[in-house]
C-alpha cells in the first residue's frame, strides 16, 4: 500500500497503532508521511494515559511545542513529588519508569546521625543521598502502587547504590532481597560489593568459619551482585513482578540482619522500578 495516497489523518491513525520507534522511522518514507508521523494525534497515543497528572507533579514546569517534543522530554528522568521521586518513559515503548529517592524509602535508623549520614552528592539526580556510617542491622524498604506504573507490563526493581572508599562488612553475608505484590513474591540474595572487588586473603580467613556458619541462616534464592550503570551508579536487582493493571502495593526490600556484624560505606540513591527489557 502507498501511504502517500491516503488522507493525512488516516496515515496518522495508522502510525498511532504502531510504536514510537516505527513512527520515527516512518519519516524516512516521504515528507507527507513524516508530517503525519509528527502529528499530535500520533504522539498522544504513545504518551502515558495520565501524562497530564504527571505534568502537574513536576518540580520544574515543562515547556513543549508538540506532543512529540513532550514525549522526547519525558524520556529523560524528571523530578516529581517535591523532588522525592523521578520519572521517565522508555524511548521505544513509552512505558513508565520510576525511581524512589532515599528520602522516599524506609531505612532502619536512617534518622540517627550515628548510623547514617544525609548529604548532597553531585552525581545524584536527587538533592540528597544517604551514606551508611556503621550499623549491624541493615534494612531498606520501598513501596509503590501498581496504579502508578504502566499496565500489562513486567517490571524489575533495583537498589541504586555506590560504595564509599572505606566500605566494609557489606558482603560478609549475602543480603536477602525481595519484591512482594499481593500473593506474588520474588526472592533472592545479593552480595553488596564492587563488581571488581576482592577482599584481602587475611580478612577472608579471619571471618571464614563464622560466616560459613551464619550463611546457613540466610534464605536461599537466586544470587545477585551489583552491576554498573551508564550513570556511574551500581544497581542490585531486588526482584520482578507483573503489573496486570490493578491497584496493589509493591513492597521492595533488601535486608541483612542475621550477621550482627558491623558494616558501613554503603551509599544509597534510591530504588528504581523499570520495565523488564
Amino acid at each position: 500500500m502507498n501511504l502517500e495516497l491516503l488522507p493525512q489523518d488516516c496515515i496518522s491513525y495508522i502510525l498511532s497503532c504502531t510504536s514510537p520507534r516505527d513512527a520515527c522511522r516512518s519519516g524516512m518514507v516521504s515528507t507527507t508521511v513524516r508530517y503525519a508521523g509528527d502529528s499530535d494525534s500520533v504522539w498522544e497515543k504513545f504518551l502515558p494515559s495520565d501524562y497530564q497528572e504527571i505534568l502537574s507533579r513536576l518540580v520544574s514546569p515543562m515547556v513543549f511545542a508538540s506532543k512529540k517534543e513532550l514525549y522526547s522530554q519525558l524520556c529523560r528522568p524528571l523530578l516529581i513529588d517535591e523532588g522525592r521521586k523521578s520519572l521517565s518513559i522508555s524511548k521505544s515503548t513509552g512505558k513508565k519508569c520510576y525511581m524512589l529517592s532515599a528520602r522516599n524509602l524506609s531505612i532502619t535508623w536512617s534518622s540517627n546521625a550515628l548510623y547514617w549520614s544525609w548529604k548532597p552528592l553531585l552525581q545524584s539526580r536527587f538533592a540528597e543521598i544517604v551514606e551508611l556510617r556503621t550499623i549491624c542491622w541493615l534494612e531498606i524498604q520501598g513501596k509503590i502502587s501498581t496504579s502508578m506504573l504502566s499496565p500489562k507490563t513486567t517490571y524489575r526493581a533495583y537498589l541504586i547504590v555506590k560504595f564509599a572508599n572505606r566500605a566494609y562488612g557489606l558482603d560478609y553475608l549475602p543480603s536477602e532481597v525481595s519484591v512482594v505484590v499481593g500473593k506474588h513474591q520474588s526472592q533472592g540474595i545479593a552480595y553488596l560489593r564492587r563488581p571488581e572487588s576482592n577482599r584481602p586473603c587475611l580478612e577472608r580467613v579471619c571471618f571464614l568459619n563464622r560466616m560459613e556458619a551464619l550463611r546457613s541462616k540466610v534464605s536461599k534464592g537466586e544470587e545477585r551482585v551489583p552491576y554498573e550503570r551508564e550513570d556511574g551508579w551500581l544497581e542490585v536487582e531486588l526482584g520482578e513482578f507483573y503489573n496486570d493493571g490493578g491497584d496493589e502495593e509493591v513492597k521492595m526490600s533488601l535486608r541483612e540482619v542475621k550477621g550482627v556484624h558491623l558494616k558501613g560505606g554503603l551509599v544509597v540513591e534510591g530504588i528504581e522500578i523499570r520495565p523488564k527489557d
